[in-house]
C-alpha cells in the first residue's frame, strides 16, 4: 500500500515537472498578457489558468479538490470564475501565439525544408444537450450521429507536418439563423473581444474559418496549403482562402448544383465525370482533369482528381488542387494529413474533458475552457513528438537521426478507401473504428506517466 502512494506522489511530481517545463519553454505566461489576459489585483492569471490545466491530471473537478480538499488553489473558485468570463481575453490570439511559437521553435527545426506542412479546417460537436440556458445555445445538426442536437459547432484550424497535430484557435458557432438559437448573445461591450468572439460565433462557417485562417497567416506559422473536406469546398472559398496566399487541397461534393469551367463550359464534377474516358484496372486513379474556378470574374486554374472505390465501380470521390503543379498521388498523400483532426478531436473528447468539464452557462467561460482544452492537446503533442524524434535530444543527433516519417501516399490512398465504407450523401467521414486505431496510435506514443493519467480520467467518464 506504502509502495503505490509513493508511487503516485512519484508520479505528480513528474506530470508537475512537464507541465511547468512546458510552461516556461514556450512562456505561456507572456502568451497571455499578448492576449489581453493580466490581473487588475490579486491572483496572477498564470496561476488561475495552470490549475485549470492541471485539473485533468488530477483526475478531480474543481468541486471534488474543494470537498476533499485536496490539491486545492491558494484562491478562491468565484476567482477562477471570474478569469474564465474575462470578455477582454482574445482566446483565438492566445492558442495562435502559443502554437507559432512550439511549431517554428520545437517542430519546423526538426523537419527538412521538403517537407511540406499543412492548415487544416473541421468541425466537430460540442454538446450541451442538458441544458437550455446556456449563452448563444443553438439547435446544431450533428452529422456523424445524424441527429439534431443543442450545443455548438467546434470550427478548429489546425496544423500537421504528416506527424504532428497541433491545434491552432477555434471558435464556437452558435447558428447564424436566429431561429435555431435558443439564447441571444449576452450585452457586453462593443469594444470588447468578448463582441467580436459572439458576433463571430453567428457567422456562416466559411466566414469563422478565414478569420481563423488570417490569425495564423498573421502569426507567421508556416504552411503552403489548406486542407478541408467537402462542407467548405466551394468556388467562393476556393478563391477567398487563394487570396491569402494558401493553396487548397479538398474534397469537392458530387452535386449538380456546383459548377466549374471545364472545355469553355460551366458544368458539374458529375457532367465533367461522364465526358471523360476512365483509367482501367487497378490504377491508382480513376481520372484527373483541369478546371478553372470561376467566381465574380476571377479565375483559379486547379486539377480535380477522381479516386476509385473499389469495390463498386459507380463511387467515387473528387479531389480538388488548386496547386497544379503536384501529381496525382501527391494530391492525395497531402489531403490524407487531414485526418490528424480526426484524432484530436477524439482525445479531447474522451481523454481531455472537452464540454465535460466546464457546466458553465457564460460564452466566455465555454471558450476559455476550449482554449485550455486546446493547451493540453499542444503539449502531448509536443510529449508525443519528442518522446519519439531522438533529435529533439541534441543538436549532434539532429544531423545523424532520419526526421519523423511523413505520411505515405499508400496510408492516404488507404484512409480514401475507408472513406467508402460510411460514405453518406452529403457527408464523408472515416468510422469509429478507424478514428479509435489513430487515437490508440497516438496515445501509445505518449510517456507512460501522462498516458496513465488521461486513462483513468477517461474510465471516470466512462463511469458517469
Amino acid at each position: 500500500m506504502n509502495k503505490s502512494i509513493t508511487q503516485d506522489i512519484q508520479n505528480e511530481k513528474q506530470v508537475s515537472e512537464s507541465i511547468k517545463r512546458f510552461f516556461h519553454r514556450f512562456h505561456v505566461s507572456s502568451a497571455l498578457k499578448q492576449s489581453n489576459a493580466y490581473k487588475k489585483k490579486g491572483i496572477p492569471v498564470i496561476e488561475v489558468f495552470q490549475y485549470l490545466f492541471l485539473l485533468i491530471f488530477s483526475n478531480r473537478s474543481m468541486y471534488m479538490s474543494l470537498v476533499t480538499g485536496k490539491n486545492t488553489p491558494s484562491f478562491a473558485k468565484d476567482t477562477v470564475y471570474r478569469f474564465m468570463k474575462m470578455v477582454q481575453i482574445n482566446w483565438i490570439r492566445f492558442t495562435t501565439i502559443l502554437a507559432a511559437r512550439i511549431i517554428k521553435n520545437a517542430i519546423v527545426p526538426l523537419d527538412s525544408e521538403e517537407r511540406v506542412n499543412v492548415l487544416t479546417i473541421d468541425d466537430s460537436m460540442f454538446e450541451r444537450c442538458h441544458s437550455k440556458k446556456v449563452e448563444l445555445l443553438a439547435k446544431v445538426y450533428d452529422h456523424a450521429k445524424h441527429a439534431y442536437k443543442f450545443g455548438f459547432r467546434m470550427l478548429t484550424l489546425g496544423w500537421t507536418d504528416g506527424s504532428t497535430f497541433i491545434p491552432v484557435n477555434s471558435v464556437l458557432l452558435s447558428s447564424e439563423n436566429r431561429k435555431s438559437r435558443i439564447n441571444d448573445a449576452a450585452s457586453v461591450d462593443k469594444r470588447s473581444a468578448g463582441y467580436k468572439r459572439r458576433q463571430l460565433s453567428m457567422e456562416k462557417g466559411t466566414t469563422a474559418m478565414l478569420e481563423l485562417l488570417k490569425a495564423a497567416k498573421n502569426a507567421g506559422i508556416p504552411a503552403k496549403y489548406v486542407l478541408f473536406d467537402s462542407w467548405f469546398s466551394s468556388p467562393s472559398t476556393l478563391h477567398a482562402v487563394k487570396a491569402l496566399d494558401y493553396d487548397v487541397i479538398g474534397m469537392v461534393k458530387k452535386t449538380p448544383k456546383m459548377f466549374f469551367r471545364y472545355n469553355n463550359e460551366d458544368m458539374p464534377l458529375t457532367s465533367i465525370y461522364k465526358k471523360n474516358k476512365k483509367k482501367r484496372g487497378r490504377s491508382k486513379y480513376l481520372l484527373s482533369v483541369m478546371i478553372e474556378v470561376v467566381k465574380d470574374g476571377g479565375v483559379i486554374p486547379a486539377k480535380v482528381v477522381y479516386v476509385r472505390n473499389r469495390n463498386k465501380k459507380k463511387d467515387y470521390l473528387c479531389l480538388i488542387s488548386t496547386d497544379i503543379s503536384l501529381n496525382e498521388e501527391e494530391i492525395i498523400r497531402i489531403y490524407g494529413k487531414r485526418w490528424d483532426t480526426e484524432v484530436f478531436f477524439k482525445v479531447c473528447k474522451s481523454y481531455l474533458n472537452l464540454s465535460k468539464e466546464c457546466n458553465a452557462l457564460s460564452y466566455d467561460a465555454l471558450t476559455a475552457h476550449t482554449a485550455v482544452v486546446f493547451t493540453r492537446y499542444m503539449m502531448l503533442s509536443l510529449e508525443s513528438r519528442e518522446a519519439n524524434d531522438q533529435r529533439s535530444m541534441g543538436e549532434i543527433l539532429l544531423y545523424f537521426t532520419d526526421e519523423m516519417s511523413d505520411i505515405t501516399w499508400i496510408q492516404a490512398f488507404q484512409m480514401l478507401l475507408e472513406m467508402f465504407r460510411t460514405i453518406l450523401a452529403d457527408n464523408t467521414e472515416l468510422s469509429e473504428e478507424k478514428i479509435d486505431e489513430l487515437v490508440d496510435a497516438f496515445m501509445n506514443t505518449l510517456p507512460i506517466v501522462l498516458k496513465s493519467r488521461l486513462q483513468a480520467a477517461q474510465v471516470k467518464n466512462l463511469n458517469n
